[in-house]
């Protein structure tokens, strides 16, 4: 049988060929594309030429295709439609990709061409594809005596494979954990397409006649919004938070410890105090100590509003508010203050009219974008649907794939993957895909958003649009390929077009009457906008400096208990005010401990403070023209990692970030 990863795809804009694939290419793949990398290597080292820029650096670019192709497709699978084979392949796999890039990056003699290659007569791009390279190498530790580099695989080995098992025991945990119920009297206050979803959730797990709420990632939980029955909302918060440490076999505690201290390990074998001090040491940020001090100036006044809501929810409940009744006082609350019901406002968003009338008619609008659904082209699983993506003039820019529903073989929460980077080198173009984890609806009913999933769709096609627009030279720069703490960015930047004039009147309209949404609800939604902002600033800044405390432990620390050490990095923080818990907690905090965000989850307020600096020269400048958009384009969504991102910044806003937007938004000025 052929195996497809083994030449590139025939298909448009080398869309990998799904419907040839099978389970058993993705290992043969892998052996073939170590293999065929390490050859690539050994002929740049091999060379007797004096090192270059072509024989060496755009060689180098120019290496290991197969590997490319096969990891692409296989580690958006493994998250995305993670089967039993495909979690079995993947503990087989990692663990071997780990010594596959330890055999690149700590190869001396390629190292050692890399320093040699003369930066003479090259262009901007170019000088800085041979920096990043140096550096990378030096960072994974090129520099280093043979004794280390031996305990830096080792340690890289082992991370590996426990990021893998964090995942999977996370994904089979957040499945087994999803609250089951026996009839629809304990379903009171929801709607009716989400009990709809319920029943058909149950049904899929076998329960037919019972209804299964599912756990999306984060601690909070839509239905805690709706839910009347406060014995159910109790029942359903404590799912969600004891995820990962309910004493199971899937418990991942002590897999998240281990992790941390092996990070603190490698980080001091590297030179640095800590991992923290590591994983900022090539970030837009100055330096950990500039990190520190922002979250904790950020921390004191968000805990404080946060507190002055709970006065407010106490005064509508009569009773403490806890942690499960937060959501659904805080629905009352708005609702009496604002005249605001975020849930009535579902029937108004249906998934196609968000999708075609809202994201794809804002990108029309702002960067003349067209788009053609392409359903000759498949996707990996039958719900992942392809569009091809036009520039004004009709030349085409790249293929957008969207996978909107949860299935139990899906991790939770909601992302932006790449399967072809942009690259003049290589003549290719952009093919993304956005994750979302939306209730399938029963069937024949439309899919009818919350105003939250309406937001997370904009915000992750804003990291679609990063990667579709990348217009660089060299693969290793292009689209989202930029530092932790600026990739979000963009996407943040995005969500300022779901309540703009233009493009709220074309999407919002309810789905059976074809009403538009009122403009005095929209201006409702507006005014309520602020209020909330101590919960979820304070929520948002227990995740992060949670993350931020595992991270800072020396090498050599010893914790014993996880949750005590949790609890009091909260404490020390300042953060630990109970009736709201962290966005994530160490137990399913996946960004940290599965997804490349380790030390960085600060990256989204971070990146915030450029995102509303930018909502406010948006404003400022007219809005939503194709001017605005292709500046905004040009300078900065282009340009991936090819310049330092806060120059782009620098050279679409003219100057430096603002702090002052950010600190209004989030009601802390």
């Amino acid at each position: 049988m052929s195996n497809p990863f083994l030449e590139p795809s025939t298909l448009d804009y080398q869309l990998p060929p799904f419907a040839s694939i099978r389970e058993e290419h993705y290992l043969p793949a892998f052996d073939a594309g170590f293999a065929e990398h390490l050859a690539d290597i050994d002929r740049i080292t091999a060379s007797g030429e004096t090192p270059t820029f072509e024989n060496t650096v755009v060689a180098l670019e120019r290496a290991g295709s197969t590997l490319d192709r096969v990891s692409s497709v296989f580690f958006s699978n493994s998250v995305s439609h993670a089967t039993a084979a495909i979690q079995d392949l993947e503990q087989q796999v990692a663990p071997r990709l780990a010594e596959h890039e330890d055999n690149i990056k700590l190869n001396r003699a390629l190292f050692g061409r890399l320093r040699q290659v003369p930066l003479d007569g090259l262009d901007e791009e170019s000088v800085r594809l041979v920096e990043e390279y140096l550096r990378s190498f030096v960072r994974a530790g090129a520099e280093l005596d043979d004794d280390a580099q031996a305990t830096l695989r080792r340690l890289n080995s082992e991370l590996s494979g426990l990021s893998t098992e964090f995942s999977q025991k996370l994904l089979k945990d957040t499945n087994d954990s999803a609250l089951l119920l026996d009839s629809v009297e304990e379903l009171d206050g929801l709607s009716a397409d989400s009990i709809s979803a319920a029943a058909g959730a149950a049904s899929d797990a076998g329960h037919e006649g019972k209804y299964l709420l599912t756990l999306i990632l984060p601690t909070a939980q839509p239905a805690l919004e709706s839910l009347t029955d406060r014995g159910v909302r109790r029942r359903l918060h404590e799912a969600s938070v004891n995820r990962g440490a309910r004493g199971t076999d899937a418990d991942t505690l002590a897999i998240a410890t281990r992790m941390a201290t092996l990070r603190a390990e490698r980080a001091a074998l590297l030179g640095f105090d800590t991992y923290a001090a590591a994983a900022t040491d090539n970030q837009t940020a100055p330096s950990l100590d500039a990190i520190m001090d922002r979250m904790r100036q950020l921390a004191a006044p968000a805990v404080r509003n946060a507190r002055d809501e709970a006065a407010e929810l106490e005064a509508e409940a009569g009773h403490p508010i806890e942690p499960w009744d937060w959501a659904f006082y805080a629905a009352r609350v708005r609702k009496a203050k604002f005249d605001v019901d975020m849930d009535a406002l579902r029937p108004y968003f249906e998934l196609e009219r968000v999708i075609h009338d809202g994201v794809f008619y804002a990108a029309n609008r702002l960067y003349g974008l067209s788009f053609t659904e392409r359903p000759d082209l498949v996707g990996y699983h039958p719900d992942v649907r392809v569009w091809e993506v036009f520039n004004e003039d009709g030349s085409g820019l790249g293929l957008f794939l969207g996978d909107y529903y949860t299935r139990d073989t899906k991790s939770g929460g909601a992302w932006m993957n790449s399967f072809v980077d942009q690259s003049t080198l290589e003549g290719t173009r952009a093919v993304v895909i956005n994750n979302l984890n939306i209730s399938k609806p029963g069937r024949g009913e439309p899919t009818l958003l919350s105003y939250d999933q309406v937001v997370t769709t904009f915000h992750e096609f804003g990291h679609a649009l990063h990667g579709l627009f990348s217009d660089v030279t060299y693969p290793l720069f292009a689209g989202t390929s930029v530092p932790r703490d600026f990739v979000e960015y963009p996407s943040q930047v995005n969500e300022m077009w779901i309540l703009w004039p233009e493009i709220v009147a074309n999407y919002a309209r309810h789905h059976e009457t074809g009403e538009a949404l009122p403009q005095e609800v929209i201006d409702r939604i507006h005014a309520a906008g602020a209020w909330g902002e101590g919960f979820e600033t304070t929520a948002y800044l227990g995740a992060t400096l949670l993350d931020l405390a595992w991270h800072s432990i020396p090498a050599g620390t010893v914790i014993e208990d996880p949750l005590a050490f949790e609890a009091s990095a909260l404490a020390d923080a300042g953060v630990d005010f109970a009736p709201v818990p962290p966005r994530y907690r160490t137990s399913y905090f996946k960004h940290i401990f599965a997804g490349g965000y380790a030390a960085s989850y600060y990256a989204y307020i971070w990146s915030e403070m450029l995102d509303a600096d930018t909502v406010e020269w948006f404003k400022s400048s007219g809005g939503l023209t194709r001017e605005n958009g292709d500046h905004f384009r040009r300078e900065l969504l282009s340009r991936g990692n090819s310049i330092d991102p806060l120059e782009a910044f620098r050279r679409f806003r003219g100057r430096d970030a603002d702090l002052h937007p950010l600190l209004v938004r989030r009601g802390l000025a």
